[in-house]
């Protein structure tokens, strides 16, 4: 209930001592080219004092909440009088603890990830998982309850208290159509109280990946010598020497394959517990349980994956260009995908100011409102920039202190991607912004199916931003690549990713056994197929298919599909925004005011678009091919010259 979603945030402190006001100076309102944008350089981490002053502070607080859901148990029985009232304040009692608890828990896991090989971070995270766990037990009661009650009275009630309407109208209606798949109080007990053990699989996969995986030493050509950490490993299969990029996937692979078999243990754990709670909950299959509190039609996943599978000739295209460009004569290999299709142009280099400054300029479509978000934020304590020995890897936003303001968490490496990285993730934080002045705490809990389309649409409005002020062919080729690639990578390798984590359930469904070894064939054959081997536009190389081992969203149950729904959502939205100004904006602008007022698969379609149609999917393919097509153009005007 009313649960918010526990996620991590990066991104150094930027901006201490310049206002908003500061800021928007810096962004004339024509060109932006020549705009600067002043960072602080003495602060390079959060400000976890906005959050608690101390850890002290923490501790106390943590008690006092701990006190309060231990608590929560005397209310069990109270809502049998069927008032109004009763029912709101039972509510109420149990939505504060939640909030707290959720702030509470942003401090230790933002704490934790600024440097996951200190024991005593770690096991503030599992204090307030466990208290999570407490939360559950201590108001399994509640749906229960509710239904017993019988949706007239209930239907009653929120006709005659307005502010139980308000604030909890959603839910009580998503409880009363969650009838089928509840079960009674002492087995709702039962399934809260293993709460923390099914969490496991995906604390016991993040710390081993993030601080106990031994990585390799390797030697690159120019004579660098370096250990082969997750950050190395996404910046180095990058480099323009492609023996490099052979001896990186070979190292870095060759580390995970030695673990094969324990992180297919974990995988396996995890999908099991997927599968139980399915199957313990009535639905029949994983999936199923995994969309219905979006209330997700099967539809828009079957249409994702017929309409991906049916571009994959576009893919093959973009393929086909990356060989060509990059001058390799004999057979694509996988680890040939990330390198720029073009070269960065000289010297570029961009600090996290640049950053800023470049995200203000592109965001512009978006209206003053989001830009004086973006700017507030900026003025703020928000981020922790830099990578770190023992940071966690990657990037997010974490905006689970309703009360507070969105902690985003990057590891930035001064190159474009890391400013595509920043607009990405602003773009989760200004979302939050946004849902949190219009939605009350209890409906300010957005999908990942809305998210996603937030954070993606201000790396298209910043791609497209770079593509048009580019000085030089060479510069604008370099973006069209970047754009090209982000399509690959998001779009369909996340639906692969999809199909493989649907798969890896289908087993599990069908009683048969999963290993390490079983998951890299499944994963093999994802590769071939997404790839072309068979039509001859990649090779793909056995050993490369341990990647599945990598991946942390495949232990976050169904999550993963999200990206590419988002994606194909972000294209059609920001297209109508370019073409149909204001309006089309406000509706953009609406559905991320929306949060959790509705079910994501209807907000979209008070955006505008139907996400169980075509139409999104089929936008996101006709911007790669428009992509290409550009890039086509140039060359062949280079040619003449």
């Amino acid at each position: 209930m009313f649960q918010r979603p526990f996620v991590g945030t990066v991104c150094a402190a930027l901006c201490a001592g310049f206002s908003a006001a500061d800021l928007q100076a810096a962004v004339p309102s024509g060109s932006v080219s020549e705009a600067t944008v002043a960072v602080s350089a003495s602060s390079e981490a959060w400000n976890l004092g906005d959050l608690y002053a101390s850890d002290l502070a923490w501790a106390a607080e943590f008690q006092r909440v701990q006190t309060a859901a231990a608590a929560l148990k005397s209310w069990r029985g109270k809502l049998k009088s069927g008032t109004a009232d009763t029912l709101f304040r039972t509510l109420d009692a149990i939505s504060e603890v939640r909030k707290e608890a959720a702030r509470l828990h942003t401090y230790a896991g933002i704490r934790s990830d600024l440097d996951l090989r200190v024991a005593s971070e770690r096991e503030r995270v599992q204090q307030v998982q466990a208290l999570g766990t407490l939360l559950e037990e201590n108001t399994a009661w509640l749906a229960p309850e509710i239904l017993s009650l019988g949706a007239p009275r209930v239907r009653a009630a929120l006709a005659s208290h307005a502010e139980l309407k308000r604030r909890f109208g959603f839910f009580l209606e998503n409880t009363l159509r969650a009838a089928p798949h509840t079960l009674g109080s002492e087995a709702e007990s039962v399934l809260a109280a293993a709460g923390t053990v099914l969490q496991q699989p995906e604390a016991l996969h993040s710390e081993f990946s993030n601080a106990e995986l031994p990585f390799p030493l390797i030697t690159l050509h120019s004579g660098q010598s370096l250990q082969l950490s997750a950050a190395n490993y996404e910046k180095h299969r990058q480099d323009a020497n492609r023996a490099d990029r052979k001896l990186v996937f070979d190292s870095f692979w060759g580390s995970w394959q030695k673990f094969s078999g324990t992180l297919g243990s974990m995988l396996a754990t995890q999908v099991m517990g997927n599968v139980f709670n399915a199957r313990v909950r009535h639905f029949d299959t994983a999936l199923d349980a995994a969309q219905f509190p979006d209330n997700m039609p099967s539809a828009v996943y079957r249409r994702l994956v017929t309409e991906t599978n049916a571009a994959l000739p576009t893919l093959h295209r973009y393929l086909r260009l990356r060989k060509r460009v990059l001058g390799i004569e004999d057979d694509l290999r996988y680890y040939d995908n990330y390198p720029s299709l073009f070269p960065p142009p000289a010297g570029q280099s961009y600090s996290v100011a640049d950053a800023q400054r470049l995200s203000l300029a592109a965001l512009q479509p978006l209206g003053k409102e989001y830009l004086d978000l973006l700017l507030g934020g900026f003025a703020g304590r928000w981020m922790s920039v830099y990578p770190g020995e023992g940071k966690k890897s990657g990037a997010y936003m974490n905006g689970s202190a309703y009360d507070v303001h969105p902690y985003l968490l990057l590891n930035h490496n001064n190159d474009f991607r890391s400013v595509s990285t920043f607009a990405h993730e602003w773009g989760h934080a200004v979302h939050t912004l946004l849902t949190q002045r219009a939605q009350p705490y209890e409906l300010a809990d957005y999908s990942t199916f809305i998210a996603e389309s937030a954070s993606i649409g201000n790396e298209m409005l910043l791609s497209d931003y770079m593509v048009a002020h580019a000085q030089t062919p060479a510069e604008k080729l370099y973006f069209l690549g970047e754009a090209l690639e982000s399509i690959r990578t998001t779009f369909f390798r996340q639906v692969m990713f999809a199909e493989f984590e649907l798969a890896l359930h289908e087993e599990v469904e069908r009683d048969r056994p999963l290993s390490g070894a079983r998951m890299t064939d499944m994963y093999c054959s994802l590769l071939r197929r997404y790839y072309g081997e068979a039509e001859g536009v990649m090779k793909i190389d056995p050993a490369y298919c341990v990647e599945w081992a990598y991946v942390p969203h495949f232990y976050y149950n169904f999550y993963i599909y999200q990206y590419a729904t988002s994606m194909a959502g972000a294209a059609y939205l920001t297209d109508q925004i370019g073409q149909g100004g204001t309006a089309a904006r406000e509706r953009y602008l609406g559905m991320l005011r929306a949060g959790g007022s509705d079910y994501p698969y209807a907000i979209y379609r008070k955006a505008g678009l139907d996400m169980a149609e075509a139409t999104a999917y089929r936008a996101l393919v006709a911007r790669m091919n428009r992509l290409m097509d550009e890039i086509e153009k140039i060359e062949q005007q280079q040619e003449k010259h």
